[in-house]
């Protein structure tokens, strides 16, 4: 079973991406979107596996991306 994570969690995660990776989140929003056409978890094993991320790092990078993507169809 996946952990779920608080919306405080989750930001703080996103913030320390850049410093743990060096890259920054948009970059790996890119990727995940140029990635892949995978279900949640299998994508965040795909980034985990292909490009060494911890999987709290990997939850939250996929995570974003879907909360962004779902904002995009209500616009």
């Amino acid at each position: 079973m996946s952990q779920v994570f608080s919306e405080e969690t989750h930001r703080n995660l996103l913030a320390r991406i850049p410093h743990c990776t060096g890259r920054e989140v948009a970059d790996w929003l890119r990727t995940v979107h140029e990635g892949p056409a995978l279900r949640f978890e299998e994508r965040v094993s795909w980034l985990r596996h292909e490009h060494n991320l911890a999987y709290g790092h990997a939850k939250a990078i996929i995570h974003e991306y879907d909360l962004r993507r779902a904002a995009r169809k209500l616009l």
